[in-house]
């Protein structure tokens, strides 16, 4: 049994067609097929079923393919230890961010990349919920992600922390009132980012503890946008009262009765395995 071989195996199952795993290993396809037939013959079973128009996994290939990838993986991690130990960080780091937030990206990995120019970075958008799920199952290794609740299982490295407020367009009923009770949102029509973001989830779980359920008229993905929307009158959008005092079509109102804060930071996972290049980007964001 070769290294090349599982390699091989996790690419086909992973693309579920023979060519496209061919692709992604550059190789030629009856070279990626010869090799798992082999393999299979070494195990004494069939892994994968081929008689689809996609590849699938039998159930001896499936309990084979977690074996596989964490054999793999410990390959990786043996280079990666011998490269640490010789002063060389390399490798991949993959960073998560939700669409609005107050880092200035290019610079931060520009000062990274020259102290640590061997590790390849990929960069994600998603929303809060998504970036935190990807964060725990290892696809991420760090993320900016807004902050609903306590996150159990993650370390964070606080970037902001502000209020959040009600905001309507000069020409709303609404624009001469500086302060409503939560309550009082009820029936309006609301605007928000979408579902799985955090803001979101501090709206609706402000709204159910007053007992309503908030009535979200628009929601855009990001808070520019709602402040648009907005300012055009089309409801009450809820965002950071720093972006709203910096617009001069829109009017304020602070909410009471509910703790509403808007928390970004960043995050990681707090146990489990780091790659060399993980923990380089993470004590650059602590020292930053």
């Amino acid at each position: 049994m070769e290294l090349r071989q599982l390699a091989y195996f996790v690419a086909v199952v992973e693309e579920a067609n023979f060519t496209r795993a061919a692709e992604r290993m550059h190789v030629a396809q009856p070279g990626i097929s010869a090799q798992i037939r082999q393999l299979e013959k070494e195990f004494g079973h069939q892994l994968l079923d081929r008689s689809g128009r996609t590849v699938r996994l039998t159930e001896m290939g499936a309990a084979v393919l977690p074996h596989a990838r964490a054999a793999l993986r410990a390959v990786e991690g043996a280079k990666l230890a011998v490269d640490e130990l010789a002063g060389l960080v390399r490798g991949h780091l993959a960073i998560g961010m939700v669409t609005s937030h107050p880092v200035d990206i290019p610079v931060l990995l520009a000062q990274f990349h020259d102290d640590f120019p061997a590790v390849e970075i990929t960069l994600a958008e998603a929303n809060s919920g998504k970036l935190v799920d990807d964060l725990h199952g290892g696809r991420l290794d760090v993320a900016i992600v807004g902050l609903a609740t306590d996150l159990p299982g993650l370390d964070l490295h606080m970037l902001s922390d502000e209020r959040l407020v009600a905001a309507v367009g000069l020409g709303d009923p609404l624009a001469k009132v500086k302060r409503m009770p939560i309550k009082d949102l009820r029936g309006h029509p609301l605007i928000c980012l979408p579902d799985g973001t955090a803001i979101r989830a501090i709206l609706e779980n402000a709204c159910t503890t007053a007992g309503f359920r908030p009535r979200v008229a628009f929601d855009a993905a990001t808070p520019s946008v709602l402040a648009d929307l907005a300012a055009r009158g089309l409801g009450i959008a809820i965002l950071p009262e720093s972006l709203v005092r910096n617009r001069a079509d829109l009017h304020p109102i602070t909410v009471t009765g509910a703790e509403l804060r808007g928390r970004l930071a960043w995050g990681w996972r707090a146990s489990g395995p780091r790659s060399p290049a993980a923990r380089a980007f993470i004590a650059t964001l602590r020292n930053s």
